[in-house]
């Protein structure tokens, strides 16, 4: 199962988001506090929808918490200086991706330890970075795609009529 992280995200909306697209994705979301938000703010439920409760989340107090209890672990680290971007790098079907808080991403504390697996997202140098939850869903469905979308269905049906075969 690949593993979301979230450090200190800010923004309900944006972690909703996130967590609904976890639950579609079978991908466990790790929240790093302190939060910018409760977890039972009206804006993770709208964002998040009735999706919220099915999603396998885990809290941590801090950094150093989430290091003892995940020794070991594979973290790419989605970066705007990074120098790999993130479609150049192979994804295990266990990594964990971790993202910054909206204002200010991964303290650069944390991103010297881990400097070859950081990664980027390409974009015009017109803009300082793209919305953490667009960040998540273009970085995981990269990770998904290279595991061959492992468990996930991958055709859709018509609700009334049939394709043409």
């Amino acid at each position: 199962m690949l593993n979301i992280i979230l450090f200190q995200p800010e923004i309900p909306a944006n972690t909703g988001n996130i967590g609904r697209t976890c639950v579609a994705t079978n991908t466990r979301l790790h929240l790093i506090e302190p939060l910018g938000f409760r977890l039972n703010e009206k804006e993770i439920k709208r964002a998040g929808m009735d999706y919220w409760e099915h999603l396998d989340v885990i809290r941590y107090m801090n950094y150093e918490e989430f290091c003892l209890k995940n020794p070991n672990v594979k973290i790419w680290m989605a970066t705007t200086k990074a120098k790999h971007v993130y479609s150049e790098v192979k994804y295990g079907p266990d990594d964990y991706i971790m993202f910054g808080k909206e204002s200010a991403g991964i303290p650069e504390e944390v991103l010297v330890e881990h400097e070859e697996t950081c990664i980027r997202i390409p974009m015009m140098d017109t803009i300082r970075s793209l919305n953490l939850s667009n960040s998540v869903s273009i970085v995981l469905y990269e990770a998904l795609r290279q595991n061959q979308f492992s468990g996930m269905k991958t055709q859709g049906e018509l609700h009334h009529l049939h394709w043409k075969k």
